[in-house]
């Protein structure tokens, strides 16, 4: 018997910009492929060096993409919400996942095995053109957190982290900029090459000056202006 698609995997993929403009018979054969698996807070989807058998998509919660340094750190190097691909260069260069996926909440992610999408952009070019598109943007994302690394105060970092974050997935509301999920000091320490404790110090500053507000776990940004200006180094 054949395995039909799910309606609502469907949807999701038809969503994704990687795959816009797929024809429709494709696209539900993606969907009867894919597979959801449901994560822990803290599982990992797969690990740097694993084979590349999964394209990824975020479907909701969040995953990080995590890089193991020699002494023992971890480097996050990007926090994915829904609808955000992931290990998919690895994929279509048949080479090992280049860094770790870690869910940092009870998260599902839709997982297509790799020789259909391998098969997929060989016929479909698209698919590789959005997915180069993406990781460019993620690779200046990068470039510029690596920049402030070097030349950026820790609490710059931390307010253009959490700027990201708003700017992408922030939900405008009478109070201000809310992130729709639960954002730990851990991994906004993580995201921003500091430590936990220096990020609840500044965290529990801006909380006190009215910059931020912690709703039952749920960061809102109050004074976006604010934000912006510690996030390029105003301190004024």
């Amino acid at each position: 018997m054949s395995r039909r698609a799910s309606g609502d995997v469907l949807a999701f993929l038809r969503a994704s910009p990687i795959f816009v403009g797929l024809p429709s018979r494709d696209l539900e054969a993606l969907a009867v492929a894919a597979r959801e698996a449901a994560c822990r807070a803290r599982e990992y989807v797969f690990h740097e060096g694993d084979a590349a058998t999964w394209l990824c998509l975020v479907k909701n919660g969040h995953v990080r993409i995590v890089r193991h340094s020699r002494t023992g750190k971890d480097v996050v190097l990007e926090l994915l919400g829904p609808g955000e691909v992931f290990g998919g260069v690895a994929v279509i260069e048949r080479r090992p996942y280049p860094a770790s996926a870690q869910a940092t909440e009870p998260s599902v992610v839709v997982r297509i095995p790799a020789d259909v999408v391998v098969d997929l952009a060989a016929r479909h070019p698209s698919v590789v053109r959005e997915m180069a598109l993406l990781i460019g943007r993620r690779l200046r994302a990068a470039h510029d957190s690596v920049k402030s690394l070097s030349v950026e105060s820790v609490e710059a970092r931390l307010a253009a982290s959490l700027r990201r974050l708003a700017e992408r997935e922030g939900v405008r509301t009478k109070r201000g900029i809310e992130l729709p999920f639960h954002l730990t000091r851990q991994s906004l320490a993580d995201m921003s090459g500091t430590t936990v404790e220096t990020t609840i110090r500044v965290v529990s500053r801006w909380l006190r000056d009215g910059l931020v507000e912690d709703r039952e776990g749920r960061l809102i940004v109050r004074d976006q202006s604010a934000l912006r200006a510690l996030s390029q180094g105003d301190t004024q």
